[in-house]
């Protein structure tokens, strides 16, 4: 059997189930969203603060957060390896951006809960 030292463990299967399970997560994401300001006939800023003080909208958004984290590593990673042959680079450039969406999760729990 032949291992794939690129895919660290990943398989075209499992990466192909995370995009669909990040994308839906994201839609339901959006139409919660878009219902609020449906429902809402007046968005000031004490309403839209009322609505992320819930714990439900605060778990919902670190999911799709995460969701789109997932979506943006599997995108960014099929990028760079269809597009940058040489493998330092690649690699370099993977690391970038992992740090970076690393940051992102950081900074948006960061942002949801307050802390």
């Amino acid at each position: 059997m032949v291992n794939i030292v690129t895919s660290a463990g990943r398989n075209g299967v499992h990466d192909f189930i995370l995009l669909r399970a990040s994308a839906i997560i994201l839609v339901l994401y959006t139409l919660l969203i878009a219902s609020f300001f449906v429902v809402t006939p007046t968005v000031t800023y004490d309403v839209w603060q009322g609505f992320f003080a819930c714990n439900v909208i605060k778990v919902s958004t670190v999911i799709a957060l995460l969701a789109l984290l997932v979506h943006a590593k599997i995108g960014v990673w099929q990028v760079l390896s269809d597009y940058v042959k040489p493998a330092f680079l690649r690699g370099s450039l993977q690391v970038i951006f992992s740090v970076i969406l690393l940051a992102y999760l950081v900074f948006g729990f960061l942002t949801v809960w307050g802390v």
